[in-house]
């Protein structure tokens, strides 16, 4: 039996059979707990810098720059207190500045320039934004990588709570996002089988974002759009957008309804019969698979991770008139993505049926790793990755029912189908990552005191 991890709140429970993330990274991640408050052990004028030691324990220290400090000064006259948004004139600072005086404080450093202007940085804002050295601090809850066991136990949340006024209903929205941070995915129980109720939902989240399907989409297997989705075919699993420059964040669905008679709108079927016409969904988390393949193929994995993929979408060209590719240079995009600076896996972007040709202009955006065994490594990546995506341990498959959504981080969980016979009508909707992260930490900051990065 699976635990489900509680939040938001602080009594977390990890599941039974699930992995914590967080060894991706290169770089271990330093968690500093202090009694005392942080001081000033040096000051450098010669250098322009001081230096803070947070744990005299443990001689933790970081360095920081005069002419850093007073470009971030915190106070309202730099600051706009509404905005947020920098006043200072960056450019005005001399290079060579130097502090009148630098004080240690309860509430955190306290810095006089010249002309008297006090600046006072709070010790734990000074920490989180360290720079030599990085700090890194993650107060968000961890994410947690699963497998097929995940069907014992799927994170669920309630479309009531969601859709409730007010505070009430905000904090089980935060309490919705911040699961789907964790897993990667949710459902939506008890949403009202119609479009109008499902895209209420989305819009709980976010604005929408549209694309060359539109913004909000209902669709079956009509062919409406150049695409295999609209079709009755089976899906493998994939990611969607791997062709654009910035994916999709999310991606919500709800199966409205699944008739026998193709020919027959309002006979929905039972859900004993729904299962013998397929249609089933599958669900991978990609950075689980991930894991197992830095694991068992490290090279595949470090190929995946720097050989640039190319994508395009072209099947809607007739009636859209767009056509999407990966130009050169870029060529395309890996199929994990790391954060340059910790070296955590933060994406996976993979999709078979939207890969363009590999050709000369991959062979150029990969330059750097070409020679004559470079398309033969890259396809026992690809024949390592696939295997894993493909295996029953990785894969959670599910039986949509009418009434219960779901939601996909796109950069991180995998999904796909099995064929399908009758009437299948599906809607749904993207919203961009930057904006379901966005409002995810605005919630954090309302609700669990989470600092902004001002």
């Amino acid at each position: 039996m699976l635990l489900r991890t509680r939040f938001p709140g602080n009594n977390k429970r990890w599941p039974t059979g699930l992995w914590r993330a967080g060894y991706f990274g290169r770089e271990s991640i330093q968690r500093l707990y202090s009694t005392s408050t942080p001081r000033i052990t040096k000051r450098e004028d010669n250098k322009g810098s001081l230096q803070i030691n947070w744990e005299p324990q443990t001689n933790t220290q970081s360095r920081f720059d005069y002419i850093w400090l007073r470009d971030h000064c915190l106070c309202t006259s730099c600051v706009h207190p509404k905005t947020k948004q920098r006043m200072l004139n960056t450019f005005e600072i001399p290079n060579n500045i130097k502090p009148l005086r630098a004080d240690n404080r309860q509430d955190g450093l306290v810095v006089v320039w010249p002309h008297e202007h006090e600046s006072v940085y709070p010790w734990e804002w000074l920490k989180r934004h360290s720079y030599d050295p990085p700090i890194v601090q993650s107060s968000q809850p961890q994410q947690v990588l699963w497998n097929s066991q995940i069907s014992n136990s799927p994170p669920t949340v309630s479309y009531e709570d969601i859709m409730k006024p007010g505070e009430q209903g905000d904090r089980a929205l935060l309490h919705w996002l911040s699961t789907i941070h964790t897993y990667g995915f949710s459902f939506i129980s008890g949403v009202p089988p119609t479009a109008s109720a499902t895209e209420t939902l989305v819009r709980r989240i976010a604005f929408i974002r549209e694309t060359h399907y539109g913004a909000f989409w209902e669709f079956t297997s009509d062919l409406g759009k150049g695409d295999t989705a609209y079709t009755n075919l089976g899906l493998d699993v994939h990611t969607d957008n791997t062709y654009f420059t910035d994916p999709s964040g999310l991606q919500l669905f709800h199966l409205l309804d699944h008739s026998r008679d193709s020919n027959s709108l309002g006979d929905q079927t039972t859900s004993g019969d729904q299962t013998t016409l397929g249609g089933q969904t599958i669900l991978v988390d990609g950075f689980h698979a991930a894991s197992l393949l830095r694991s068992n193929h490290p090279s595949s994995y470090h190929l995946l991770s720097n050989l640039r993929v190319p994508s395009h979408a072209s099947g809607d060209f007739s009636s859209s008139g767009y056509i999407f590719r990966t130009e050169h240079p870029t060529a395309g995009y890996p199929v994990l993505t790391h954060n340059p600076s910790t070296d955590q896996l933060v994406q996976v972007r993979w999709n078979n049926y939207d890969r363009a040709p590999i050709g000369s202009t991959f062979l150029d955006a990969n330059s750097a790793l070409s020679n004559a065994k470079l398309i033969p490594k890259f396809y026992s990546a690809l024949s390592h990755f696939h295997a894993i995506l493909s295996s029953d341990e990785s894969r959670y498959v599910v039986q949509l029912k009418p009434g219960t959504a779901v939601v996909l981080d796109n950069h991180r969980v995998l999904h796909g189908r099995t064929a399908f016979t009758g009437r299948r009508r599906m809607c749904g909707a993207y919203v961009g990552a930057d904006e379901w992260r966005a409002r995810l930490a605005g919630l954090r900051f309302t609700f669990e005191d989470e600092p902004s990065s001002v």
